[in-house]
């Protein structure tokens, strides 16, 4: 698919500025698209919606189809008839640029329970009824959560043996005795969902897209693996047999040990990959544009041994290819799909992307060094591509050009000459190095530019999201309250118009 040309910013909701401790989707998110709007810009990029689990990941989630109720904002509760105004007075000291996951867990949990109880004396809305009708993946992932509750937590593999192999007499003893559990994952899972599409349809009513992230592996304590193990590379007593990686890399001498368990895509062949095809169908309900994760996965993946302690220990394994795309088009029609294909390429991975015309993706931060092939550098970009200063596994702007100067003065002056050389001399360091490298973006031939929000505000490594392959002190990173003043906005508008992003409108 051929995208316009536009252009926009990366920020999880989780990083928007608001009083309960981690970004929602309240009142803080509406000003954020209107601010878009402002700009100029026409996307919106963010990382995966659903409940994070190890690590706090939205990569490693509990459901590839459910929500994050983290947030779920308290204030459209309270708007909905579902809190009262006192029960959101008391609200603990929270970090204004960090998510304190623990403690905005405990307290949100509380408020959405206590708003479940009210629910319940409502009378139901219609709604309601259809969401849990429809949404198919519901039952398994009610049940599954409900009995992590009751297991305190413990991954699938360590509850009951008989619940934990799904055996018909457990499910059905389960079910009756954690039924009040069960219905309120259901709510709390209908109030997301409300919640995030009238954000979404305010977002496209103001000619804003929402890209979302759908990762191609699930983790492997999730509603997916236990509800579905057949489609899984699990052993007999649903323990991981292989699991996903990456081979030594940029980010890591070791690579990197995801731990996913893989599929089984010759089994899930057998009903015409059904579960990836109600994965999308789900996902493209919720968003606009999909930014598939680690695209390369698809055409060969990196198998590694369950129990090995890093990923240098593996093997590549061809993966379903052409066929698995041509069953979605069969299914789904043309997907708005933008390849993640960073890291080790191979010419079939190239093949396989451009076979479906899906635009793959170019990081400033990894092609403007001076061993870098010419055809590779900006001035070169293809127009079917995304473009970014950087993404979320990445450094800030500033904290890598500041990073170039301790470490590689060389690589630091090849990256001035190019600046000075494409930005027709007009340079300043260090004060201004993320506007150039955002113009220099902008000016691609690339249809697309995604611009993480750190570096729009200039913003030092202490404001990076994520070091891939650590686990802790990741993905807390928050916006603070009147960081995107008028003036940021104005700049946006300008780059955008200079560069034809702005679909032909002026300021």
């Amino acid at each position: 698919m051929i995208f316009d040309r536009e252009s926009g910013i990366l920020l999880h909701p989780s990083s928007l500025p608001a009083k309960y401790g981690i970004g929602d989707l309240g009142e803080e998110a509406y000003d954020f698209i209107d601010f878009l709007q402002g700009a100029k810009q026409r996307l919106w990029q963010i990382l995966p919606l659903n409940p994070p689990g190890y690590g706090e990941s939205p990569f490693q989630c509990y459901s590839a189809f459910a929500g994050n109720p983290l947030l779920i904002s308290p204030d459209r509760l309270w708007a909905a008839g579902l809190l009262l105004k006192d029960d959101l007075q008391e609200v603990p000291e929270f970090c204004e640029s960090r998510v304190q996951f623990a403690l905005v867990r405990e307290y949100k949990e509380r408020l959405l329970r206590k708003a479940y109880q009210n629910f319940k004396r409502k009378k139901k809305d219609s709604g309601y009824e259809e969401f849990i009708f429809e949404a198919s993946w519901l039952k398994d992932f009610t049940l599954f959560m409900a009995l992590k509750n009751y297991f305190k937590g413990l991954p699938w593999n360590q509850w009951e043996s008989s619940i934990a192999l799904r055996e018909e007499r457990a499910m059905a003893h389960y079910r009756t005795l954690l039924a009040e559990e069960i219905a309120y994952h259901g709510f709390v899972q209908f109030i997301f969902f409300t919640q995030w599409l009238n954000l979404k349809k305010y977002a496209n009513s103001r000619e804003i897209k929402i890209i979302g992230d759908l990762p191609i592996f699930v983790s492997y304590d999730s509603s997916d693996a236990w509800a579905h193990p057949r489609l899984f590379e699990l052993d007999e007593q649903g323990n991981p047999a292989k699991v996903a990686g990456v081979p030594p890399d940029y980010f890591s001498e070791t690579g990197q040990l995801w731990g996913n368990p893989l599929y089984r895509w010759e089994e899930m062949e057998k009903d015409g990959y059904r579960w990836w095809r109600e994965r999308f169908n789900s996902l493209l309900k919720t968003v606009d544009i999909v930014r598939l994760d680690h695209f390369r996965g698809f055409e060969a993946y990196w198998e590694i041994a369950a129990g090995q302690p890093t990923a240098v220990q593996g093997r590549w394994v061809k993966g379903p290819g052409e066929k698995f795309f041509r069953t979605m088009m069969k299914h789904l029609g043309d997907m708005p799909v933008i390849a993640e294909d960073l890291g080790l390429i191979t010419p079939e991975v190239y093949e396989l992307k451009d076979q479906f015309h899906f635009p793959g993706m170019k990081v400033l931060q990894f092609h403007l060094h001076s061993s870098e092939k010419e055809l590779y550098l900006p001035h070169h970009y293809e127009s079917n591509t995304v473009v970014y200063t950087g993404t979320h596994d990445n450094d800030t702007t500033l904290g890598w050009y500041k990073g170039l100067l301790l470490e590689d003065p060389q690589e630091a002056a090849f990256l001035h000459q190019y600046l000075k050389e494409y930005l027709d001399g007009v340079t300043t360091f260090p004060e201004n190095i993320c506007w150039q490298m955002i113009e220099v973006a902008f000016s691609t031939a690339a249809n697309t530019v995604i611009i993480p929000l750190q570096d729009i505000l200039c913003l030092d490594s202490d404001a990076r999201m994520n070091f891939p392959g650590t686990v802790g002190g990741n993905w807390e990173w928050r916006l603070r309250p009147g960081s995107l003043t008028p003036e940021l906005q104005e700049r946006l508008a300008r780059l955008s118009v200079l560069y034809n992003r702005n679909n032909g409108t002026q300021i």
